[in-house]
């Protein structure tokens, strides 16, 4: 073998250690081995998923203090959390995420739409289950391209669970898990190629995004307005 390909064949080896990495992130970030086997509510929208990931993070804070920013989620209400450059480049429609508590969206309820995209995409979830401080449990059947939806193409039915829970008396384990059953072949090889690997970006940036506006304090900057 030259020394060309053995230089090709361990950059192809670097680059699939990498990749390995970047897809064991993608489904287990931040979870413990527990975490990630046990139920949630929700699990049942789901059952048989073809693709999922569980991630988790601690915050210093008690559940209550967590709930009044997770709560406003949503395109066009108080974002997802992540980073302003993965929004830029993965989704460049996003706006900027809130630095603090939006007092107007605090009122969401079971059957009411969480955008995730503008009104145009028809792309979104309900809210299935909501306890205040404990969970909050989305579905959506309508993350795909309109025309792919209407002429039945592909299909895709995904759930996003958020769990809180109170470790000690002063702080939080913040957990998310998504599952989807995602149809043809082909759209379930894209979720495992690209979608997984690409979701410790976006749930790694969403939940430490959390956990940083919580630590800097949002409650202290809660507003009655949509101005962020």
């Amino acid at each position: 073998m030259g020394s060309a390909a053995r230089d090709i064949g361990g950059v192809a080896a670097l680059l699939g250690a990498a990749y390995a990495v970047a897809y064991r992130q993608g489904r287990t970030y931040g979870a413990t081995c527990a975490e990630l086997q046990r139920p949630l509510p929700g699990d049942d929208l789901v059952p048989e998923p073809n693709v999922s990931a569980t991630h988790a993070v601690t915050i210093p804070a008690p559940p209550a203090g967590v709930w009044p920013l997770l709560v406003q989620v949503g395109w066009g209400r108080g974002g997802w959390y992540t980073p302003r450059w993965v929004d830029l480049l993965l989704f460049p429609a996003n706006g900027g995420s809130a630095d603090r508590v939006l007092a107007h969206l605090q009122d969401l309820r079971v059957g009411d739409l969480v955008p995730d995209g503008p009104p145009e995409t028809e792309c979104g979830f309900v809210v299935v289950d909501l306890r205040p401080a404990e969970r909050l449990v989305l579905h959506s059947t309508s993350h795909l391209p309109i025309s792919w939806r209407h002429r039945g193409i592909a299909g895709v039915d995904w759930t996003w669970v958020f769990t809180l829970e109170p470790v000690g008396e002063n702080a939080t384990r913040l957990g998310f898990r998504w599952r989807a059953r995602t149809t043809p072949w082909w759209l379930t090889v894209a979720a495992h190629v690209f979608i997984v690997p690409a979701d410790y970006l976006m749930s790694h940036g969403m939940l430490r995004g959390i956990r940083t506006r919580v630590v800097s304090g949002a409650h202290d900057r809660l507003s009655d307005n949509s101005v962020r």
